[in-house]
């Protein structure tokens, strides 16, 4: 059994190794020291990550949101049951 996860590993990092050689070495992009409109910048430069932070975000304010509800359901339940309590102690004396 370890022999072949290693033999699956093997030749999964050649067939990577591989991949990796035959891809074109990519040139930095050219430094400027100037101000250029975001319009004129290449696609992979005009914030790419957009939708991923507002996904983070969104995703931050789904859970936060959920939790809060949650807590006051929990709340609730507590004062509900307080509230019987007392009723119960007041019956009984």
């Amino acid at each position: 059994m370890r022999t072949l996860v290693l033999l699956l590993l093997l030749s999964f990092s050649l067939s990577f190794a591989t991949v990796l050689a035959q891809q074109p070495e990519q040139q930095p992009p050219k430094q400027t020291d100037e101000f250029v409109p975001i319009s004129q910048l290449p696609a992979q430069d005009q914030l790419p990550a957009a939708p991923l932070l507002v996904t983070a975000y969104a995703f931050v304010w789904v859970v936060l949101f959920a939790y809060v509800v949650s807590v006051s359901r929990r709340l609730t339940r507590v004062q509900h049951e307080v509230e019987r309590l007392e009723s119960d102690i007041a019956k009984r004396a």
